[in-house]
């Protein structure tokens, strides 16, 4: 048997050999094979064979490492000996990786789109031994260890092994089960044992204080979202209906069992029947990516794999939105590909190095934040990102990506000073990695069947356009100026609103410059804003009835709709991630009739093709009249691709009624009320057109026909003729 060098046994005994396969595990001598193995906390190891037969018994050779000779590798396992108890266990350094040639090859390509299906934890049979496959990505490292309770946190016992060609470390652990705590321990290239690392493929975290990834199991999840998924290219068209329910899981309502969050199958139990009763399309889910701090509301994520613990497994998430599918109901996940928190556990400073993310300060760290930002620059950096993106689609099912803070990463001068920023090739302030990042995640998702919607607040060009006509290839832009405008508008008091009109009429300049999403998200109603009721002007009657009106308004301007939580009864407190919705508020009259307007107008926009058909198509609006500011009244058309198809939409936005009012209407026929907004069954004063007014041949606002409508007060009318018998 040759010795093995003294200083070779002491660098594996204190952790400080970065290649322990090349001394570990079973080597050729000869015809023989020298088994090797590091166990510092037991007194005595026997190679045995598979029927648990000794085949050698090892020596000490070194303080912790033991050394035999047998006369061939038939499998063989290892017998631990300490304090009169014996365990037999499968060495992990007689494995082989289990990455392929092509596997490696892509990894250090940065085109492994599939990442998450080689790196991170894995439950797997290798060489007939079932055991857990570890991969990570830490290619500055000196050394990686694979450390939790089933090696007593010792970073010197599982040290993986290093693939020089693409900077991943891996190592087989026989014997290990589901459930099991693990995290990364890594030497930097300074040669500094780093805060232990999470896994950055973690598919489970333990809750805090702790912050360890957890071997994720590989239950299989029975979908039942097969013909939906079939159908998701047409429900996803940009001329389908698309009516958006904004959720906080945590608190959109406590479980009754112990006054917290309620879990993803409780949600799916009970939230999707709301949305569906309350007819919308889709539920948008504010992040729900691991993250360590619940004020954060899932936007700072260190764990972009993992569905947060606090509802429950991946596979509780898995049947929330198996459940969305079945009726009807698309899934939107915010995801944010922006930045990440600090917490020394997660992706600053990796391997000791800035792996993640940029090491100049100056585009490395959002200040307003305090977080970090990704390197978009980084292949391997973008390949984690968009694996990320596909891996959220093909394993949840997930619908659509809407993806957080763009203006923040398009622009290198982002809430930054002058002196603050590092300007690109060209000399501008354009982040030119992040758009070529943004493309191809865009291209990536819709090529899979999904659909992406930006957040992004600035006038930057074609956001929403195709990718090869040189936009950046999301579906849909929140329209942000559409929102701001108009809460600056409705917050007027209705005697000054006939100075503010062209606040109101303003987006409609640019309404179809891009495929809009009109937003009324949850920043709406945090940091001192209040509630979208207590921002409307006036005593509670003009609150409530200028909340019907603005979003009756909402429904009839074009784009698709988005609303979050507690804003479809009109909750009057500002939210609170803390605390539950205040659902009691629905024995008020006035509250119910918020949440049945809401209903309705769900409703009335699924079956009227002029109000969505033509969102994203300037044919389908057409102004009757938005010049009567001393009325403080609009009046326009919303019309389907069938262009006799339309309604008309009357905006009061005084608290007077007004008779005989004269609109100008596209045709003959009586025009019905498909809703009002002041109806007694909302907790209106009831004023309106009962029984439908006929058109006269009386031309007006351009048009040939008219009508002479009593406008009720603070309300919208949404009419549509019925033709007139022949």
């Amino acid at each position: 048997m040759t010795a093995v060098d003294q200083n070779v046994l002491s660098a594996i005994s204190q952790g400080e050999h970065n290649d322990p396969f090349s001394v570990l595990g079973p080597h050729e001598e000869g015809r023989n094979l020298v088994v090797r193995t590091f166990q510092p906390q037991v007194e005595a190891v026997s190679v045995v064979d598979r029927n648990d037969a000794v085949l050698a018994d090892m020596t000490l050779v070194y303080p912790g490492l033991f050394e035999a000779t047998i006369s061939t590798d038939i499998g063989y396992r290892l017998r631990l000996s300490a304090g009169g108890n014996t365990d037999t266990i499968d060495d992990p350094y007689r494995f082989p990786s289990p990455l392929g040639d092509i596997d490696r090859y892509l990894l250090g390509e940065g085109t492994h789109l599939r990442l998450y299906e080689k790196l991170g934890a894995r439950s797997i049979e290798l060489d007939g031994v079932v055991g857990v496959h570890f991969a990570v990505w830490a290619p500055n490292a000196q050394r990686v260890s694979l450390v939790g309770p089933f090696n007593e946190w010792d970073g010197r016992r599982h040290v993986m092994r290093a693939h020089p060609d693409n900077g991943v470390w891996d190592i087989f652990i026989p014997g290990l089960v589901p459930g099991e705590l693990y995290k990364f321990e890594i030497k930097g290239s300074n040669g500094d044992v780093l805060p232990l690392k999470s896994d950055p493929f973690g598919r489970r975290f333990e809750p805090p204080p702790g912050n360890a990834s957890i071997v994720p199991d590989n239950r299989s999840m029975n979908w039942e979202d097969k013909d939906w998924l079939a159908s998701r290219a047409q429900l996803s068209s940009l001329d389908a209906p698309m009516s958006i329910y904004e959720v906080h899981l945590g608190s959109w309502c406590q479980s009754p069992e112990n006054q917290h969050w309620m879990s993803y199958k409780q949600l799916a139990d009970e939230l999707v029947p709301y949305v569906k009763e309350m007819g919308y399309t889709h539920i948008e889910v504010l992040p729900i990516t691991e993250h360590p701090f619940d004020g954060s509301w899932g936007y700072q994520p260190i764990g972009m794999y993992a569905p947060t613990w606090r509802f429950g497994t991946p596979h509780d998430f898995k049947v929330f939105v198996d459940q969305c599918h079945r009726e009807g109901i698309s899934v939107i996940l915010d995801w944010v590909p922006a930045h990440f928190p600090r917490d020394t556990h997660g992706l600053g400073e990796f391997d000791g190095t800035h792996l993640y993310e940029h090491a100049d300060p100056r585009q490395g760290a959002h200040s307003d934040w305090g977080t970090l930002i990704f390197n978009y620059g980084r292949k391997e950096v973008v390949n984690y990102l968009l694996a990320n993106a596909l891996f959220w689609l093909e394993e949840f099912h997930i619908d659509v990506l809407r993806v957080d803070a763009v203006a923040s990463m398009l622009y290198l001068d982002y809430s930054r000073e002058h002196d603050q920023w590092i300007p690109n090739e060209h000399g501008g302030n354009q982040n030119l990695e992040v758009v070529e990042f943004l493309k191809q995640m865009n291209t990536l998702v819709h090529s899979h069947g999904g659909m992406t919607i930006a957040e992004e607040s600035t006038s930057w060009p074609m956001v929403s356009r195709p990718v090869y006509l040189g936009g950046l290839g999301f579906t849909y832009k929140w329209n942000m100026g559409w929102m701001n405008d108009t809460l600056n508008f409705f917050k007027e008091e209705p005697i000054h609103r006939r100075f503010h009109q062209g606040e109101l009429n303003f987006s409609l300049t640019y309404a179809f410059s891009e495929n809009f999403v009109l937003p009324l998200s949850h920043d709406e109603v945090v940091h001192g804003k209040g509630s979208m009721l207590t921002r409307m002007p006036g005593d509670a009657w003009q609150q409530f009835a200028n909340l019907r009106l603005f979003y009756t308004f909402m429904y009839g301007h074009p784009g698709k709709k988005l609303m979050f939580m507690g804003c479809e009864f009109g909750q009057r407190r500002e939210w609170n991630f803390e605390s539950a919705l205040d659902w009691a508020l629905l024995d008020d009259p006035q509250h119910a009739g918020i949440q049945r307007l809401v209903r309705d107008l769900n409703q009335l926009y699924q079956m009227t093709p002029a109000l969505y058909e033509r969102d994203c198509e300037a044919e389908g609006f057409e102004w009757i009249d938005c010049t009567d500011n001393e009325h403080s009244v609009i009046a326009f058309i919303r019309r389907a691709k069938v262009i006799e198809d339309c309604v008309v939409i009357v905006c009061n936005f005084t608290p007077m009624v007004h008779e005989q009012y004269r609109i100008g209407v596209p045709g003959p026929g009586t025009y019905q009320e498909r809703l009002n907004s002041d109806s007694s069954s909302y907790a209106g004063s009831g004023v309106g057109n009962p029984g439908g007014v006929m058109a006269e041949a009386i031309c007006s606002h351009g048009q040939s026909h008219s009508l002479s409508l009593t406008l009720p007060p603070l309300a919208a009318l949404v009419l549509q003729a019925k033709p007139a018998a022949s």
